[in-house]
């Protein structure tokens, strides 16, 4: 029996945001959209998620609004990340910084870094080399301690993201 999605007896802000990216997925899918994934097969070979799961998750996010279904190249849609997506940074942020810190006996799998000027971001988001705040956009992602090796047979995506890049920019692999 599948679990229901609301949690109709609690009334506080921290049930209605599990509601929306609180599902197996979701948080994955939002994660893979501020690293530059923006393709329906690029998401699906990446997670190897269920292509019926992925569409179900995809559409939702759309209609609460964290992602928007945008026209891409040729007939071909693409998802991008809203205001209210955006807003997430934070949160996707802290939840990588925790794992890491309890789940990765190597250090950081990714390291976050200041596009300005280098520096590492802190888990508050500031810069530590300028200690300027660090919006997405200004934000860099490289290979951590703690990155493996790809395998000999990783989908195209993953390989593209064992390279330093900006994120939110757009992943065609």
């Amino acid at each position: 029996m599948a679990l229901p999605r609301e949690y109709a007896q609690q009334a506080c802000s921290m049930a209605r945001t599990l509601e929306v990216v609180g599902e197996r997925w979701s948080l994955l899918i939002v994660r893979d959209a501020f690293f530059g994934v923006r393709r329906f097969n690029d998401f699906s070979g990446h997670l190897a998620v269920p292509r019926a799961v992925l569409t179900e998750r995809l559409a939702f996010l759309v209609a609460e609004g964290v992602l928007d279904r945008v026209p891409g190249p040729g007939r071909r849609f693409e998802y991008e990340l809203t205001d209210k997506g955006l807003a997430l940074w934070p949160v996707v942020r802290a939840l990588a910084y925790w794992g890491d810190t309890f789940y990765s006996p190597h250090g950081a799998r990714r390291v976050f870094e200041h596009a300005g000027c280098g520096g590492a971001v802190n888990r508050g988001g500031r810069c530590v080399a300028c200690g300027a705040a660090v919006a997405v956009a200004a934000t860099t992602m490289r290979p951590g301690p703690g990155f493996e090796q790809l395998r000999e047979d990783a989908d195209p995506i993953s390989v593209v993201l064992a390279q330093p890049r900006l994120l939110l920019e757009p992943v065609h692999a």
